[in-house]
């Protein structure tokens, strides 16, 4: 079996890893802080030390023939995405066997509430979405030019245990109402890392897949479900006009952005199963990690140590 390489190997990747390991795959987790390396051995992988940003322990990563899961997000600022093309460059040197990228659905911008697929064509708004969609074109031209496959998942938001507004609700951080709240589009981590897994296995190349639950309730809706999941009580609700007062900018720019992101053909031809298609199902498994309940059934609990890390794959 091809060992596995993960670049960014943070939260979900973290889970890519274990399922990956169970299989009996070789897995190297690599990080750019020693302190998480440091924790990745712990969980019993084989880490290593690498930044993209400095260059700084790439030349010794082992990426020729490996799969490799490429989850390290772009900078915070700018319209590209100098860590991919640093990425990219290095896979020239030592070609792996193929990559799999996490990319955003962030890429298509505001479709004022109406669906997109994975033929839609990208049209992002930010900053943030332009700089994945050019680590999506770096990536394809390598693809093009090097013959090395390609497999790109657009991720919506990511939930999963310690990644709850737990502590947005106990504060009393509004939400927009009810009834001026666009769709929502999210996954909980276990399965996203599930698909990601199959992305690595058996995913076609060239293909750009949007991943997601397929549940639409709004993020309202979704907050309101932890409250209630957590025993909160539910926060206070602004309208759209007076959130632009309330809400801090970060959290406006993503709830401008409205759409329904069709995901389907990402389970069919992966050939996965969500495990949560519905978030109350997510939000619950997450709480009980979160409580450290080890009373579980096993198809409801991740079955690994859970990094309480909030950095994204």
């Amino acid at each position: 079996m091809k060992p596995v390489l993960i670049m960014g190997c943070g939260y979900v990747g973290e889970r890519v890893g274990h399922r990956m390991a169970h299989e009996g795959r070789r897995v190297i987790g690599v990080a750019r802080h020693p302190e998480r390396v440091r924790e990745l051995k712990a969980m019993g992988f084989e880490a290593l030390q690498a930044d993209l940003d400095t260059g700084e322990g790439l030349d010794v990563l082992p990426l020729a023939g490996c799969l490799v899961l490429h989850s390290v997000p772009p900078p915070s600022q700018g319209r590209v995405d100098p860590r991919t093309a640093r990425f990219a460059e290095l896979c020239r040197r030592q070609p792996p066997e193929k990559i799999v990228y996490i990319s955003t659905t962030g890429v298509y911008g505001d479709q004022g509430g109406a669906q997109v697929d994975d033929l839609t064509e990208p049209s992002p708004m930010t900053d943030r979405g332009h700089r994945r969609l050019d680590a999506e074109k770096r990536l394809g031209q390598l693809m093009a030019e090097a013959g090395i496959p390609v497999v790109v998942l657009r991720a919506p938001g990511i939930y999963g245990p310690f990644r709850l507004p737990v502590a947005r609700i106990q504060a009393g951080e509004p939400v927009i109402c009810p009834e001026d709240a666009g769709p929502g589009n999210r996954i909980h981590a276990d399965d996203l890392a599930t698909l990601c897994a199959a992305a690595l296995d058996h995913g076609p190349e060239g293909q750009t897949y949007n991943v997601g639950d397929s549940d639409h309730r709004s993020m309202t809706d979704f907050v309101y479900a932890v409250a209630d999941a957590a025993d909160l009580p539910r926060p206070p609700c602004v309208s759209m006009a007076e959130a632009e007062e309330v809400l801090s900018p970060g959290m406006m720019s993503f709830l401008r952005e409205s759409r329904v992101v069709v995901a389907g053909r990402s389970l069919v031809d992966l050939g996965v199963d969500l495990h949560y298609p519905r978030m109350e199902a997510g939000i619950r498994a997450s709480l009980k990690v979160e409580q450290g309940d080890d009373t579980l059934d096993d198809a409801e609990v991740t079955p690994y140590r859970i990094s309480r890390r909030n950095t994204h794959g």
